[in-house]
């Protein structure tokens, strides 16, 4: 086996959460906090924005490595769809499918069709009224509820929760119940019929 059809094949679900674990640690030794979020103020302190304003004032030199590690999930997800990508579609159930169908949303089955992950009928149709109000508004509610929130899901849920801090496990139960609603409520009632 070549080393592309090792990086490439499927890897058990314990090898990213060693993975995970070993960073959380080192950063809870080294009191660094996990996020993705964090790093767009990050980036507007490097400017010089802190000499306009207070909550750009901080020691921005100590994100950097936050910064490093947004840039390689940006190369990596880069390599992995062009060098690594499976050459089948994402599978869904064909249930899901059935579904999505009632509501006129395909199933991509190639490659050529969006890698399976995004169906055309709500991300390439930007024609459509409620395609503009899904990107629009969902890009808002993202923004506004990190901010608001304190952080993304992932500082959040990773960071946070390692730490035992009771906001990042009310924020947690939020997107999930956010997530449901969106998923079962949301979705199905508005932007499906």
């Amino acid at each position: 086996m070549g080393l592309i059809e090792f990086i490439s094949q499927p890897w058990h679900w314990a090898v990213s959460g060693t993975a995970i674990t070993l960073v959380m640690i080192t950063l809870l030794r080294f009191g660094g906090e996990f996020g993705v979020s964090g790093n767009l103020r990050t980036f507007i302190a490097m400017c010089g924005a802190g000499s306009h304003c207070d909550f750009f004032d901080f020691k921005w030199q100590d994100q950097i490595w936050n910064l490093v590690f947004v840039g390689g999930a940006v190369i990596g997800g880069y390599i992995a769809i062009k060098f690594l990508a499976s050459p089948e579609p994402v599978q869904i159930s064909e249930a899901t499918q059935a579904y999505l169908s009632q509501h006129g949303i395909s199933t991509p089955q190639t490659m050529d069709e969006g890698y399976g992950f995004v169906p055309a009928e709500i991300f390439d149709d930007l024609s459509m009224v409620r395609n503009w109000i899904i990107l629009i508004l969902g890009g808002f509610l993202v923004g506004f509820g990190t901010r608001y929130a304190g952080g993304c899901t992932s500082g959040h849920a990773i960071s946070g929760l390692s730490n035992l801090q009771l906001p990042s496990l009310i924020a947690v139960i939020g997107f999930f119940i956010g997530g449901l609603l969106m998923a079962w409520v949301i979705l199905p009632n508005f932007f499906l019929n």
